[in-house]
């Protein structure tokens, strides 16, 4: 048999990208190779999902079609996404032609007796090499301007159309490179040796398994440091957690400030001066939340004249991203007014994406595709509006809930965002020093 080589030269796939986009073309059925007839066709190119036919014929007219829809045996398609073609010369200014389908009528027609077949305006391989047309059908061309009036084939060739995915965001995806960043770290203010970071978010957000997923790949295994137990966790008190290297044991420069979730009824949840009063400093640690009354000056423990060092420098939501609706309208609307608090207090922000494994079977197989992942985007984008605030503001995580075994992609996405808290924690020391007075 004779090797399935593409009769497709550099310049035919210039004129198609531009039908295409880009996108990579893989060839699947060469009829000069497999056979000029429908059964060869249907064995090689079924179940294939979207396909570009390309026709040649003795009076050197290259044409085709596309159809987003799998071809099969038997089965009309409607598809209004396809469409007719036909490559020019340079004389015709090398720009193909393009005869889109009928709205809403056959695009596809399938049978073993033949080819391709769109919409019964055009078939390949009718009696062997061959075509049939019949404009009007399911698509309006003159058969000069598609295929020159020759219905002799010399070719026909059938190529599966492979999407090229582009990340939407950029990321370095070995996590050594994010562990140096954060064991080099160091504070803009050298009166600050820790960065406090205060995690909030819905009852449920993730948490509590946020902190212990980091600790885990500081620790080099997974652990469970907060105790989460079914599952789950619902905090009743106020928690820091100061972190240590796998190796050399020194402490990192970060803590990670642990909190009741927040609900959107008022029996449950933290009440949103308890949040507040953990920012400027005030609550001291395991302090037992009441969601009735928020702590008071003379509470045990009340610290009245907080350093800098005792204060949040950055706020991290957690928000469970395999919800269909992220926030409620209700949720949302708590949120915000939490939100209108932190930013009069000129704190940082920053939204963790929690349980991208869930809310997407493709992250799921393997979270290197979160930022190839369009419904991922999309959730990005949801949130940041819902919360204003910039997609950069906003990273996708998958947290260490039921693995057993820690795993590089999943790590960078958890260390990422850690970075990106310090360096907005360093932000904010910057904007505080410049409003200190000159001595």
């Amino acid at each position: 048999m004779s090797e399935v080589t593409s009769r497709l030269t550099t310049e035919d796939r210039k004129q198609l990208s531009q039908l295409l986009g880009k996108v990579n073309l893989h060839l699947l059925y060469k009829a000069s190779v497999h056979g000029f007839d429908g059964k060869s066709f249907h064995d090689k190119c079924d179940g294939q999902g979207p396909t570009f036919t390309v026709g040649y014929n003795k009076s050197g007219h290259i044409f085709g079609g596309y159809t987003s829809e799998d071809f099969v045996t038997h089965g009309n398609k409607n598809d209004n996404n396809a469409f007719l073609f036909r490559l020019t010369s340079d004389e015709l200014g090398g720009k193909p032609l393009e005869f889109a389908v009928e709205p809403d009528t056959v695009a596809v027609f399938n049978s073993l007796e033949h080819g391709p077949n769109f919409g019964d305006s055009l078939v390949f391989l009718v009696d062997g090499k061959k075509i049939k047309y019949k404009p009007g059908q399911s698509y309006n061309f003159n058969k000069n301007n598609l295929f020159g009036g020759n219905v002799d084939l010399l070719e026909c060739e059938v190529y599966r159309v492979e999407e090229i995915k582009t990340a939407w965001r950029d990321i370095n995806w070995w996590p050594s490179t994010e562990l140096s960043l954060i064991k080099r770290h160091t504070p803009y203010l050298s009166s600050v040796s820790q960065a406090r970071i205060l995690l909030i978010g819905p009852i449920g957000g993730g948490k509590s398994s946020f902190i212990n997923s980091v600790n885990s790949v500081f620790r080099g295994h997974v652990t469970n440091r907060v105790l989460i137990r079914g599952g789950a966790t619902n905090t009743k008190m106020y928690s820091t957690y100061s972190f240590r290297g796998q190796k050399d044991d020194t402490t990192l420069p970060l803590i990670l400030c642990d909190t009741m979730g927040i609900s959107e009824g008022t029996e449950s949840g933290i009440h949103s001066d308890d949040i507040i009063s953990i920012i400027k400093g005030h609550v001291p640690k395991r302090y037992q939340f009441n969601t009735a009354s928020p702590i008071q000056p003379g509470a045990k423990g009340y610290v009245k004249s907080a350093t800098l060092g005792q204060r949040i420098h950055c706020v991290v939501y957690a928000i469970d991203a395999s919800k269909s609706t992220l926030l409620s309208p209700e949720m949302e609307k708590k949120m915000c007014v939490i939100q209108s608090q932190i930013n009069d207090l000129e704190i940082p922000q920053i939204v963790l994406l929690t349980k991208v494994d869930e809310a997407c079977p493709l992250v799921r197989k393997d979270v290197i595709n979160v930022y190839l992942n369009k419904l991922i985007e999309k959730k990005v984008l949801e949130i940041g509006k819902q919360l204003s605030l910039p997609a950069l503001c906003i990273f996708p995580v998958k947290n260490y809930c039921s693995d057993l075994e820690l795993a590089d992609h999943t790590n960078v996405l958890l260390l990422s965002a850690v970075v990106r808290m310090l360096q907005s924690t360093n932000d904010y020391f910057e904007n505080l020093d410049e409003d200190l007075p000159v001595a």
